[in-house]
């Protein structure tokens, strides 16, 4: 079992896709489609799933539909342990609540972000992070200062992974440079790729998991390109990310939900709506996403 591949052990790293939540027409969620979902994304060499991060839209779900998502992910995937349910809250006692309920489902981590109501100082990161790792399950940090507008700075990671706070590192900032310098700082810290366009900038650095938005329209050729990757299999892993790339990008935009959605639909999958305030992509975005999906499936990407 190398480093880079899922194991009940370690089970945030490999493939873990932050899973698009279908919505009815009528935007109520489709728990019968997200299980199918999920189901389809493990059969195609995908490792886990994240529910309830930001491409699921947690903000927009209720506390029912909320705690049904992750219990149907987890029945779904045959094995809680392949599930990562996103816990995060505007408060630290609420968080701890979403992570005691993965616990209870028997999820075997977490992904959480920092406190983002305000811009919060690293004594109020520090506490945050301890609260929620009191109920006893992995903690996965969420490293997105561009909306969070607080920093986990590869100093701040290495102080919350030497308190026993967290496991690993979603690291979405683009700044590959970072790589080595937590590496430097804390070198049992996992790092995890966190955004698709930098993949595999990444997984030269030495990333042993990718929290992956875009094998929610093709999983089997996400699979092949991040195992290339983290290999080191560069005859492999390059022509594919080259040709990937385009589509790739467009996890890193503000239009991410509604892109990948679309995507999906453009496959055959049912990636259907979003709820508001995101709308329906129009004009030169939906063109772009368009272009992009149908440039990988013309190149065989599945």
């Amino acid at each position: 079992m190398t480093a880079t591949t899922w194991n009940s052990t370690r089970p945030w790293r490999g493939i873990m896709v932050a899973t698009a939540l279908p919505l009815h027409d009528d935007l109520s969620v489709d728990h019968e489609a997200y299980a199918e979902h999920v189901r389809w994304l493990i059969d195609n060499g995908c490792d886990g799933v994240v529910p309830n991060g930001s491409l699921g839209e947690y903000q927009t779900l209720t506390d029912e539909e909320r705690a049904r998502v992750v219990r149907t992910a987890v029945e779904a995937a045959g094995d809680g342990a392949r599930v990562m349910p996103g816990v995060a809250a505007y408060g630290s006692a609420e968080a701890r609540r979403w992570a005691e309920q993965a616990g209870e489902a028997g999820c075997g981590s977490v992904l959480l972000l920092p406190p983002n109501a305000y811009r919060a100082d690293e004594q109020a990161v520090l506490a945050h992070y301890a609260e929620v790792a009191k109920a006893g399950v992995p903690v996965v940090a969420y490293n997105n200062p561009l909306d969070t507008k607080v920093d986990l700075t590869p100093g701040l990671l290495a102080q919350l992974h030497q308190d026993g706070s967290i496991v690993a590192v979603k690291e979405f900032t683009g700044d590959v440079r970072r790589a080595y310098e937590i590496a430097e700082l804390a070198p049992e810290l996992d790092l995890l790729i966190g955004a698709d366009d930098v993949l595999l900038e990444l997984a030269v650095a030495g990333a042993v998991g990718w929290i992956a938005g875009y094998p929610n329209a093709f999983p089997a050729t996400c699979a092949e390109l991040y195992h290339a990757a983290v290999a080191g299999d560069l005859a492999t892993a390059l022509p594919l990310y080259t040709s990937l790339h385009s589509l790739l990008r467009w996890d890193s935009k503000t239009e991410f939900v509604q892109s990948i959605k679309l995507s999906m639909d453009i496959v055959g999958r049912r990636g259907g709506p979003t709820r508001p305030p995101r709308f329906p992509l129009t004009g030169e975005i939906e063109a772009g996403v368009r272009a992009a999906t149908e440039k990988a499936v013309a190149n065989g990407h599945r």
